[in-house]
């Protein structure tokens, strides 16, 4: 049985890939642009918007699409397992969760559950995994 434990973050994902002779481990880095504002009111066009709210919804429409090409790439290194769990800080987690549910579905029946966990080193990690299913 091919289980797998995905450590998931907004930066990286780290895949634990769970065997009877030990875990492999992979990371996908997620290469999204975080957009940061920084004006404080921009020039004021003929609608009586500024720029800056132009530009902002530029970049959360291209965060979204890179969120999407994060996930995709993500659910494409796990489409052969037979269960998997998700952890991670934040919400990252749960947007994948949906995702999954929305476009993977087949994918999101393999899912088991999806825990929140604070930052952790790679053998943290590996030890999460391997104890969540040793339990389950």
């Amino acid at each position: 049985m091919k289980k797998v434990g995905i450590w998931i973050d907004s930066k990286k994902a780290i895949i634990v890939r769970v065997a009877p002779n030990g875990e492999t481990v992979d990371t996908i880095h997620s290469e999204i642009e975080f957009f940061n504002r920084t004006g404080t009111g921009g020039s004021r066009i003929k609608s009586g918007v500024t720029q800056d709210v132009i530009h902002e919804k530029k970049y959360l429409e291209k965060e979204k699409h890179q969120f999407k090409n994060y996930f995709k790439t993500i659910a494409d290194a796990i489409l052969n397992c037979d269960e998997f769990m998700l952890f991670g800080p934040a919400d990252t987690s749960e947007k994948f969760k949906k995702e999954l549910m929305e476009q993977y579905k087949p994918l999101f029946g393999k899912l088991l559950v999806v825990k929140k966990a604070d930052s952790m080193t790679e053998n943290q990690i590996k030890a999460f995994v391997r104890d969540f299913f040793r339990h389950n």
